[in-house]
């Protein structure tokens, strides 16, 4: 029985690996490229026009195909194989990201066998990924031009793009810059003439952007790898230095207005985009970027964005908020509290299919141990028992804390179908 049992279990295996081996064998590149043509620059994926309506982030492949989206772009291929098998199921691509180490972070482009290394690390992701059918393209770093100082990074991009074509002639290359710096640009002209495009990281700046790359003298094609709500770099921010946030409302009107500005007009330079962040994270807060909550409730910028894709609004819209108080005052007028004092607050909204709105009230200090350049950052403990009497209301009386320094009152505004409209107020207590 013992020898039957193995017997069968051998035979199954062999079959396993059998499958495992013609399934790899099935999996071809597309061929992927940029042609320049009368009208400007073209993408092309398997000979077919291919213009990138992407999203930033690979949770819910899914509802980027639902919504009307194309391509998915990661930071990193630590889950490569993952990310393009998830892709490829909802017919999707990939701008794969290939984790270089910037200088902030410790990296000394003087260090040649450090240099070394990293490439030799690449070869092998690239060897890896290269032949996958969701494969649109290879991403080189994130913002390695943030805070860098040390001009030698270019040349080691452009080795790593030298190495990916003699190994992939399948997919263009493009490194990712934070925004459109003419003298980096202008630095990457001479040093990267291995690149096949470039990607652009912009928010607030998004409208100006084709006007930046041509007076930064880019004669290339170029992808916006990140956009959305206006950074916190860029906000109005209070005396105590806390960044004043769009509501998720005004970001919709934001994401729409720039999106028809820039990346809908510039029919000559531009590839296409990808929205960020399609997930949620925490960067100065849980709402700021993510076009989901933690709890995967869709914002109204997630309706935009299938709008922008398909030029159809959804059925079911999200909440819409007009605007978020305490005692009658705006997040511009720098509110101070005094701890332990009750105080009102009012938020207000509507539904735009008259479905019925639940509130929920958040308060969180400000993070004390801030990011930069998206990397991680912690989420504050929220605050506990702060309000006065039922929560689930559009005004709600609450305590200040007992403790000085920064807050936030948060309120999300669910339509009870996984909609939510967000909005947040900072204020200090003294």
């Amino acid at each position: 029985m013992k020898r039957f049992l193995f017997f069968i279990f051998c035979v199954t295996n062999a079959f396993a690996v059998k499958s495992i081996a013609q399934n790899a064998a099935l999996q071809k590149p597309v061929k992927v490229e940029i042609v320049k043509g009368t009208d400007g620059f073209q993408l092309l994926r398997g000979g077919q026009p291919y213009f990138v309506k992407g999203a930033g982030g690979s949770a819910y492949p899914e509802r980027i195909a639902a919504y009307g989206g194309n391509s998915i772009r990661t930071w990193g291929s630590d889950k490569g194989q993952k990310v393009l098998d998830s892709a490829q199921k909802y017919g999707l691509t990939v701008l794969m990201g290939l984790s270089v180490t910037a200088e902030r972070h410790g990296f000394r482009y003087d260090d040649t066998a450090a240099v070394r290394k990293q490439l030799d690390k690449l070869r092998g992701e690239v060897l890896k990924y290269k032949d996958h059918p969701a494969l649109l393209a290879w991403g080189i770093g994130n913002e390695l031009n943030l805070n860098y100082k040390n001009p030698k990074v270019w040349n080691a991009v452009n080795d790593i793009a030298k190495m990916i074509h003699s190994l992939d002639s399948n997919h263009p290359v493009c490194t990712v810059l934070a925004g459109a710096n003419k003298d980096v640009i202008g630095l990457i002209n001479t040093s990267c003439p291995d690149l096949d495009f470039l990607g652009i990281n912009t928010y607030g700046d998004l409208a100006g952007l084709p006007k930046n790359i041509r007076n930064a003298a880019w004669a290339g094609a170029y992808m916006v790898t990140e956009w959305g709500p206006t950074g916190h770099w860029e906000s109005l921010s209070t005396p105590w230095k806390s960044a004043i946030e769009e509501t998720s409302s005004e970001k919709a009107a934001v994401y729409k207005t720039r999106y028809e500005y820039s990346i809908g007009r510039d029919k000559e330079k531009c590839l296409g985009s990808y929205v960020f962040l399609w997930g949620q994270k925490q960067e100065r807060t849980p709402t700021w970027y993510g076009l989901f909550t933690e709890k995967g409730e869709e914002t109204e910028v997630i309706d935009v964005m299938q709008y922008l894709w398909t030029a159809t609004w959804p059925r079911n819209r999200a909440p819409h908020i007009y605007s978020l108080q305490i005692d009658g005052k705006k997040s511009t007028d720098y509110l101070y509290l005094t701890a332990g004092t009750n105080y009102k607050a009012a938020v207000a909204a509507f539904d735009p299919d008259n479905d019925r709105i639940i509130y929920r009230w958040e308060m969180l200090p400000e993070p004390t141990q801030l990011s930069e350049g998206g990397d991680f950052e912690g989420r504050p403990k929220p605050a506990e028992h702060f309000v006065v009497g039922e929560i689930n209301q559009s005004n709600i009386t609450f305590t200040a804390p007992a403790k000085q320094g920064a807050y936030r009152l948060f309120i999300y505004v669910s339509d009870g179908k996984n909609k939510v409209a967000t909005a947040n107020f900072p204020f200090y207590v003294k």
